[in-house]
């Protein structure tokens, strides 16, 4: 059982260490110490209900309906597109750098819409949790502990990733660092936008 753990665990965290943005979204909110544990929750909870579905075999969705897979590919890359001008244009404009303070500089409900919308907006996180996770859970005779590494390898790296953006924090002192990565951000969300536009 153990060894079937693991086999969920290492999967599921070999997926979700590609860049995307989702996992640039919470860099930014743990950079920002805004929101850190919300999000990495929203996140981490996510990921469990689809990896949960992909395991109760929910992995013929696409097959089921053949609609889903075209309307999740251009919805997403429409947000992903207004996301990334929303940085692009955040970098452009520069000035700003890291609130010492630790306060919130966005409500927390926009803040969690964001996360959520950048989470089941993305085609690539079914397949990845519902469609990938779930037909290589088939393959083990304990599904639910294979879906248990796989939960909490997803819950790990969220967390890891948010709190442990607080290391850069003196880095993200200065206006000009914000400007980069904002930069970097945008140019992540175009390319992914274009990836599932151009497939």
């Amino acid at each position: 059982m153990f060894t079937t753990f693991l086999a969920g665990f290492f999967l599921s965290l070999s997926l979700i260490l590609a860049i995307g943005a989702q996992n640039a979204f919470v860099l930014r909110q743990g950079l920002r110490q805004s929101h850190v544990f919300w999000v990495c929750l929203a996140c981490g909870l996510s990921d469990a209900l689809l990896i949960t579905a992909g395991i109760a075999g929910f992995g013929t969705l696409a097959a089921t309906l053949p609609w889903f897979e075209t309307a999740m590919r251009y919805g997403g890359a429409a947000f992903l597109i207004w996301y990334g001008w929303r940085n692009a244009v955040s970098a452009w404009r520069g000035g700003q750098a890291l609130a010492v303070d630790g306060a919130a500089l966005q409500p927390l409900m926009p803040t969690l819409a964001t996360v959520l919308a950048l989470t089941w907006l993305n085609p690539h996180v079914y397949l990845d949790t519902v469609v990938l996770i779930g037909s290589i859970s088939a393959q083990y005779d304990g599904r639910l502990a294979f879906g248990a590494g796989a939960v909490l390898a997803s819950l790990s790296f969220f967390f890891a990733l948010g709190y442990g953006a607080r290391l850069l924090a003196p880095l993200f002192a200065r206006p000009r660092s914000w400007q980069v990565l904002d930069g970097l951000i945008a140019l992540t969300m175009w390319a992914i936008a274009a990836g599932l536009l151009l497939s």
